[in-house]
């Protein structure tokens, strides 16, 4: 939901398909998008529209580049990146919940 003047406006969900590892596309909503300060790279937090009702969803981050149309989705696999990203995300994510308190 995003605030326009004094109403909220309800926005479409931003939907991916990423393919498993075999091959399969899966549908994951975009959650979150980001840059890391000091940083040209581009984040992206991700759920998937089917899951498991029994288990928590969980968030999957990306690094990702857009080129027109073409969405690049990169892997975070070194550890040091990782650590920043999930400590930006968690913060963008306090900042979130601290606004909602506020309405």
């Amino acid at each position: 939901m995003v605030k326009d003047s004094n109403r909220y406006v309800e926005e479409e969900p931003e939907i991916i398909y990423i393919p498993d590892d075999e091959g399969n596309e899966e549908e994951f909503e975009v959650i979150m998008k980001f840059e890391v300060d000091g940083s040209d790279a581009q984040y992206m937090m991700v759920v998937p529209l089917e899951s498991n009702d029994d288990e928590e969803d969980e968030v999957y981050a990306f690094r990702y580049e857009e080129d027109g149309d073409d969405l690049k989705l990169y892997m975070i696999e070194d550890d040091e990146e990782w650590a920043i990203v999930e400590e930006t995300f968690n913060t963008l994510v306090a900042e979130l919940d601290g606004d909602n308190d506020n309405d």
